[in-house]
């Protein structure tokens, strides 16, 4: 499996992701940034990630690649995988960025695999049912860039902030 995976999320004060398979809240700002980063790219999320999406359906002008165990999952415009073979397959060979998308499965599943994570980190703590591993305290990782803390247009304070797994001798996780 290729390690270069970029892990794109938005986490509160503790790390939660959503809830009853929703957003903790959002922020359409960070919302207009994750369709720049993934639009034209290739995206990974879970089922239930895809079937939080407007209509249920995969994002438009991404591939839209959903890892189930489930093997009668069907969605129409998505490629569909069952596993870790299934998916080296599916991005063996492409050549633009490759979004890990949520959720907190599938993110646990290829952290291993992620060479970056952009997260947007939001300055609230929300009751969440699903989270995002601890990267501030994640030995292999590290935080390369910080942006100041803005407030969106709904009111909400958040920040973007890049991590990077971190180098060993001299060598990234990514060029192992």
């Amino acid at each position: 499996m290729r390690k270069d995976l970029i892990l794109i999320a938005s986490a509160d004060k503790n790390w939660g992701l959503g809830k009853d398979n929703k957003l903790l809240v959002r922020i359409p700002e960070d919302l207009k940034r994750f369709a720049g980063f993934t639009k034209g790219n290739m995206i990974i999320v879970g089922r239930k990630t895809l079937e939080s999406f407007k209509d249920k359906k995969p994002l438009p002008d991404r591939i839209n690649v959903v890892l189930t165990r489930d093997r009668t999952y069907e969605c129409e415009g998505a490629v569909i995988v069952h596993d870790l073979n299934d998916l080296e397959k599916a991005v063996e060979g492409y050549k633009g960025d490759v979004y890990v998308c949520g959720g907190q499965s599938i993110y646990t599943l290829l952290l291993p695999f992620c060479s970056k994570a952009l997260i947007t980190r939001i300055d609230a703590e929300y009751d969440a049912d699903t989270r995002l591993v601890n990267l501030d305290s994640h030995p292999e990782w590290e935080k390369v860039s910080e942006e100041p803390w803005q407030v969106s247009s709904t009111g909400v304070r958040f920040k973007y902030v890049e991590y990077q797994v971190k180098e060993n001798d001299g060598n990234t996780k990514a060029e192992d």
